[in-house]
């Protein structure tokens, strides 16, 4: 009996202790609300709390989240500090819905501000898991009234473009996962994407902005456009991928910045209307885009050109060759290999028009011509092919004339003009023609 009374005996100082211990825990507290390890605090542990944190009011953002990387428990402060009412009239800035977003070379001060805060908050939460640091950013930003319009996020989701950098591809998934339900981007993609084109004009502009100013444009190295881009259409059977690249990248209105759905359809169109097309495209047929195969860019090349109905061939042409010898080849030699060859022959006399209307060498076209000659199997395939080239220059340019002869003019005469374009356009393609085969016949 001796043992057990000697036993219980001991337990008695240590629970003394444990209680002594956060008693004295309880007191520290009152000193300091954040964290027990002072000594990391350096020489800020002989301020209280509230001084602590007028001095932050003295120091830039910039400066705050270099402070922040000091200690985990001055991370933690700062932390605190940021949700505080002090901290979210500061860093939470509310006057991002003003003129100034827009007809400024000089990127606003408003956007500078949440980029910074971008930094800061990823180095504040550098240690915790990446669901633990969205979810505490979502908390931070739910503070900021926002209106229900996606470019008003523009501003404040600019800080992702700091936080990411570096993160790996699962963790930016999670991120674009966040950002979708937190604007809600998925729901109002899939109400543009089963819309009559043009029937809701301001949703497609909010989601070209949204996706070019939040997600896309801001990144340095074609990897990262390449995986934010392809978050955007993946998700979307190719119909629907071709319509969000049309939304995103296609020509719009320089009065109210709205997408043009007739621009293709209706008239040839200049380099600037397709540029940011080809650029879009050429970032997924790149090697970094590792989830695009040359045949997924290709299909979505072809799907493209009948947004929203089918293109003039004129327009695909120039698109084709704004997209480099690559892609144009592929496209081409896909349509060689499928046995579409009246209409690749169709497509290679718009292409020797858009040489000829935009200045560029007539013998990139024939080369190309002849490149293309080569995927198909057979020598009889070719001369048919090389036939059907030439039976197309002739029906072209007949209906140029026939159009110039019944009258149908407009006031800048671009009948007679396309007319004129396309005889030189024919000329030249068989003068490199003729100096290529006497070249290799001498």
């Amino acid at each position: 009996m001796a043992a057990p009374t000697r036993t219980s005996y001991t337990l008695i100082p240590n629970q003394k202790y444990r209680r002594s211990s956060r008693h004295s825990r309880k007191l520290s507290n009152t000193q300091d609300t954040d964290s027990p390890s002072l000594s990391t605090l350096g020489s800020f542990k002989i301020l209280p709390l509230e001084i602590f944190q007028m001095v932050l009011e003295y120091l830039s953002v910039k400066n705050i989240s270099i402070l922040s990387m000091v200690s985990k428990t001055i991370s933690h402060r700062l932390i605190n500090y940021i949700s505080t009412p002090t901290g979210n009239r500061r860093f939470l800035r509310q006057d991002f819905h003003n003129t100034e977003l827009s007809g400024c070379r000089k990127e606003p001060s408003i956007l500078q501000h949440y980029r910074s805060l971008g930094l800061l908050l990823k180095r504040c939460t550098l240690l915790l898991p990446t669901k633990e640091r969205l979810k505490y950013i979502h908390k931070i930003l739910s503070e900021v009234s926002i209106r229900s319009n996606l470019v008003t996020f523009m501003p404040i989701l600019l800080h992702f473009q700091t936080l990411t950098a570096g993160w790996d591809e699962l963790e930016c998934h999670r991120v674009y996962n966040f950002l979708c339900d937190l604007s809600s981007l998925s729901r109002r993609m899939q109400t543009v994407v089963s819309s009559k084109p043009g029937s809701v004009r301001k949703l497609e502009l909010r989601i070209r902005i949204f996706c070019r100013n939040v997600l896309l444009n801001h990144w340095i190295h074609r990897s990262d456009s390449a995986f934010w881009l392809t978050r955007i259409l993946k998700p979307w059977p190719m119909v629907n991928q071709a319509r969000l690249l049309y939304i995103i990248f296609g020509p719009a209105s320089t009065l109210d910045g709205h997408v043009v759905w007739p621009k293709m359809i209706e008239s040839p169109t200049d380099e600037t209307s397709l540029k940011g097309l080809a650029d879009a495209i050429k970032v997924l047929y790149d090697a970094e885009a590792k989830e695009w195969t040359a045949d997924d860019v290709i299909s979505l090349v072809d799907e493209l050109t009948v947004v929203p109905h089918e293109w003039l061939l004129e327009n695909s042409a120039r698109l084709l060759i704004l997209c480099g010898n690559n892609i144009c080849f592929t496209f081409m030699a896909s349509k060689a290999v499928n046995g579409r060859a009246i209409e690749l022959a169709r497509l290679v006399v718009f292409l020797a028009l858009v040489c000829e209307k935009d200045l560029y060498c007539m013998d990139w076209a024939v080369k190309m011509m002849q490149k293309v000659c080569k995927a198909f199997s057979t020598p009889s395939e070719r001369s048919n092919f090389l036939q059907s080239v030439e039976n197309a220059f002739a029906h072209i340019i007949m209906d140029a004339l026939q159009l110039v002869i019944s009258g149908e003019h407009d006031e800048e005469d671009s009948s007679f003009l396309n007319l004129f374009h396309l005889v030189n356009a024919q000329a030249n393609f068989h003068k490199e023609i003729l100096y290529l085969t006497m070249t290799n016949s001498m």
